[in-house]
């Protein structure tokens, strides 16, 4: 083996400072999460495992690692919300990660505004450019190689309606840069921003 690769099996630990896994796969789309307790109480997370699916029907989906609130409140009431992180919402986003008890209102908690949708049960974030309201399609517990169940969950849902900031649109064309979205990269707390300056074009091979 040579000396210039770094080379670990997982299951025997990476034997770094921090594991490698989350920056290599970085940086990542967050899947900002609000739902709706069976009681009514608002709940709304960031998850860092997340992403797209499939076109149409239109199918997102994020990992819950540990039985959480979203996971609990969208296998009672079917639906979700999922709001795209930016750079303006960062420090609120990162606010309704913290771990409080179910009880507790995380739209209040991070100085957001709850607003009601208009296919599904579950609120959104007013303040948020974009939304997608889904409903619950699949929940799946993960396996390992060896068959074992793995204590984490992954959610998908469709979406059934869709939120827009008309800022956002440029002569029919959605603007990503122009939301300054933010992704989840790798250590504790490492974020990476998008604008107008990442922006390259390259066609699909024919």
């Amino acid at each position: 083996m040579s000396e210039n690769w770094y080379f670990y099996e997982p299951a025997a630990g990476h034997g770094l400072a921090h594991n490698p896994f989350n920056a290599i796969i970085a940086p990542r789309p967050i899947g900002w999460v609000s739902s709706l307790a069976a009681d009514g109480t608002r709940n709304l997370a960031p998850y860092s495992f997340f992403n797209a699916f499939n076109y149409t029907p239109p199918i997102i989906g994020f990992a819950s690692v540990g039985r959480k609130d979203s996971l609990n409140n969208i296998e009672a009431t079917g639906d979700f919300v999922w709001h795209l992180a930016t750079r303006e919402l960062a420090e609120a986003m990162n606010a309704s990660a913290a771990g409080v008890d179910a009880s507790v209102d995380e739209f209040e908690l991070a100085g957001l505004t709850a607003v009601p949708s208009r296919v599904v049960s579950a609120p959104r974030v007013a303040e948020a450019p974009v939304a997608f309201e889904c409903r619950r399609t699949q929940v799946l517990q993960l396996q390992g190689s060896d068959g074992a169940a793995v204590d984490t969950w992954m959610v998908f849902g469709e979406v059934v309606g869709v939120h827009i900031d008309r800022m956002l649109i440029v002569d029919g064309i959605y603007d990503t840069a122009a939301a300054r979205p933010i992704l989840r990269a790798g250590g504790p707390a490492d974020y990476f921003g998008i604008d107008a300056e990442n922006l390259f074009r390259m066609a699909r091979p024919e």
